[in-house]
């Protein structure tokens, strides 16, 4: 069984097209025409979604004595943008092309065609692309100026006045609740606060599929540490268990790097912030973050609400405002991860190539299907429901009656499931299944009766 070589840029274009050929994700409003990169997350890409959450929940809360939960609303207190900047600083700029009407993020264009960084500077990127730079799309060089525009979605309150913002970030819920956490939960610094939610941002090039989209979904973790304490090893420690889940997701050590800010690129607030980096199809790109936000938010809120966030450490009889340690992740960037990380196309046989998504099994949307050898022998069609049945109260299962076993196969590949078991006239007279492997194609024959232990094991 070899690999057959597929090139980067094909591979993305064969994940698209899979994803919606076989129900992972489609384009959202398609009847329409599409909706300005939006998607809608189909039947196996809505497991896979969630298999991820759930795995990161249990890893980075549940397993974990030093973090809670919280799930804040999407609709917040104006005031929090206020204080948090991001209604006066959560501006990207923006150019057009006159000629095709293109918009383009402007420090990106610059970046990608000329390799240098103008972040900020309105006038120099707008002398610097009209001089230098041709339209990517039509070719010409007629450019608007370069403009700021803010990223977040606006919309209107009942018996608000003021705008009223989608969240761009999840983490805003978690600063104000601050308080409320620690009065309820009995908890002690250090400790984090986890959440996993939606979030928008009005980008100006949305792009690379789910990469980059204006709806999606951020498990996000701050983690409150006293202001003298040595963060630095928590820091690596953070950045090593970030790692950890995204080899858990499938992503392969070479796959990943680390990528610092400089010390002129960070945010003012900011002691260190490191980007883990994952080989997409289309290169290496940020996957998950992490920042030492010092104690810049719980500051802010403290200072715009009027209200004392300073926590009591009950030991020392000291109070003080908590640094904060940010990791954070992408929901639907571990989903391209895994996705990309699974694909392959092998060489079965002369002439015979299949193609597999090899998701680890704790993320696969579904772990066994269950197959009768023949669908028109109703003896076989029954023992197979029986299993079927007895699996699916416990485990994602799939029945699959239709065509021949080696189809079926093939179909299961595609969508990454683990194990196919196969019910045949032996096992009506032997009490045992035909179990294939998805990696290795092999078979073995598991009594039914320890089938479903045989299945929990495997895919624990």
């Amino acid at each position: 069984m070899a690999k057959k070589s597929v090139e980067k840029n094909e591979q993305m274009e064969k994940i698209v097209a899979l994803c919606k050929r076989k129900g992972f994700v489609f384009p959202a409003c398609e009847i329409y025409g599409g909706f300005a990169n939006a998607y809608s997350y189909g039947p196996y890409g809505a497991e896979l979604k969630n298999n991820i959450k759930r795995l990161w929940w249990k890893k980075f809360v549940d397993g974990r004595e030093d973090m809670v939960g919280l799930d804040g609303p999407i609709l917040l207190h104006p005031k929090l943008w206020e204080a948090s900047g991001h209604l006066g600083g959560f501006n990207d700029a923006m150019i057009d092309c006159k000629n095709c009407k293109m918009r383009y993020r402007a420090d990106n264009l610059i970046s990608e065609v000329l390799g240098i960084d103008l972040e900020g500077k309105l006038d120099e990127m707008t002398k610097t692309i009209s001089e230098k730079i041709k339209c990517p799309n039509c070719g010409k060089q007629d450019w608007t100026e370069a403009r700021f525009f803010n990223m977040m979605f606006k919309t209107e309150m009942n018996g608000i006045d003021e705008p009223v913002y989608l969240r761009p970030e999840t983490a805003g819920a978690i600063f104000v609740d601050f308080k409320n956490v620690v009065d309820s939960c009995r908890v002690k610094v250090p400790f984090g606060i986890g959440q996993i939610g939606k979030a928008f941002r009005n980008e100006i090039v949305a792009r690379n599929f789910i990469f980059r989209v204006r709806e999606f979904e951020q498990m996000e973790i701050e983690y409150f540490i006293s202001p003298e304490a040595e963060w630095e090893p928590m820091f690596d420690r953070w950045l090593e268990t970030q790692e950890e889940f995204a080899r858990e997701l499938g992503a392969k050590p070479e796959d990943l790097k680390r990528y610092e800010h400089p010390k002129e690129k960070l945010s003012h607030y900011s002691r260190k912030t490191v980007d883990i980096e994952y080989n997409f199809p289309f290169g290496f790109s940020e996957l998950f973050g992490l920042a030492h936000r010092g104690d810049f938010d719980l500051s802010q809120h403290q200072k715009f609400s009027g209200t004392n966030l300073e926590y009591l450490d009950q030991a020392s009889g000291k109070k003080y405002l908590p640094h904060v340690l940010e990791p954070t992740f992408g929901v639907d960037r571990c989903v391209l991860m895994a996705l990309s990380a699974a694909y392959a196309e092998e060489e079965v046989g002369e002439g015979d190539v299949r193609t597999v998504l090899k998701f680890p099994p704790a993320i696969a949307p579904i772990k066994v299907a269950v197959f009768p050898l023949l669908k028109n022998k109703p003896e076989l069609v029954a023992k197979a429901r029986e299993i079927f049945d007895d699996l699916r109260g416990e485990i994602k299962c799939e029945f699959d009656d239709n065509g021949n076993v080696g189809k079926r196969y093939r179909r299961q590949d595609e969508i990454g499931t683990p194990y196919c078991v196969t019910v045949d006239f032996d096992t009506l007279e032997t009490g045992e299944v035909t179990v294939r492997g998805r990696d290795t194609m092999q078979q073995e024959k598991v009594k039914v009766e320890e089938l479903k232990n045989w299945v929990k094991e495997k895919i624990s």
